[in-house]
């Protein structure tokens, strides 16, 4: 898929969950659980145990769903995620080196940024988009408005603090789309064995995402 491509679907699906998870087996029942709720882009972390092999798996059996990877810090560990199949790379923090590699091979790059120097600087050097992480810290969507204003050109994902009560005003701030941890992507609910609740809440971000889009109220 072209880059532009992986951009555009991020953006009309409009989440990114981050799945965390405490083995191979429940990242992949997780992603099944987020998939069926509707929402086909996801971001497995590399604190995933085994997490190459989870993208890998994903990869294979799920060509339906848009893998990227998450808490990427190094260019190395960029490479080895992309050539088992990530199609985006996403990182806390700045790592130019990252932003480099992921240009090599055409992929798109979400570095993490959050004072307006770091996203500016993530943005000068080749960010497709910049993770605002922790979007909460400074005051979330209010932060997040705040910051679009004088760079209405840099796309934005908050990430941290991003909740079904706080997703509508995050994209009425500009986010280019929302990452979502464990309000949505919850492993106790696959300890639990109750994956259908992660897919219940799957369906009522893309809800919140629709009402935005068309206007409707919070």
């Amino acid at each position: 898929m072209l880059k532009s491509d992986v951009l555009k679907r991020c953006r009309e699906i409009g989440l990114i969950p981050v799945l965390r998870a405490d083995s191979e087996d429940q990242a992949l029942a997780l992603a099944s659980a987020v998939a069926a709720g509707g929402v086909t882009v996801m971001e497995v972390t590399m604190t995933v145990p085994g997490a190459i092999r989870v993208m890998r798996k994903l990869a294979e059996q799920r060509p339906d769903i848009l893998i990227g990877a998450g808490t990427v810090l190094d260019p190395e560990s960029a490479r080895a995620c992309i050539l088992e199949g990530a199609q985006f790379i996403v990182s806390p923090a700045l790592n130019v080196k990252t932003i480099e590699m992921c240009h090599r091979y055409s992929i798109a790059v979400l570095p993490g940024a959050l004072t307006p120097t770091e996203i500016l600087t993530a943005w000068q050097a080749g960010a497709d988009v910049v993770k605002v992480f922790p979007a909460s810290a400074l005051g979330g969507a209010k932060y997040l408005k705040s910051i679009k204003a004088p760079l209405p050109q840099v796309e934005l994902i908050p990430t941290g603090g991003v909740s079904q009560a706080t997703a509508y005003e995050f994209l009425q701030a500009g986010a280019f789309a929302l990452g979502v941890g464990a309000d949505l992507v919850d492993p106790k609910a696959i300890a639990n064995r109750t994956p259908e609740t992660i897919t219940e809440n799957a369906r009522k971000y893309l809800e919140i995402v629709r009402n935005f889009r068309s206007g409707k109220p919070a």
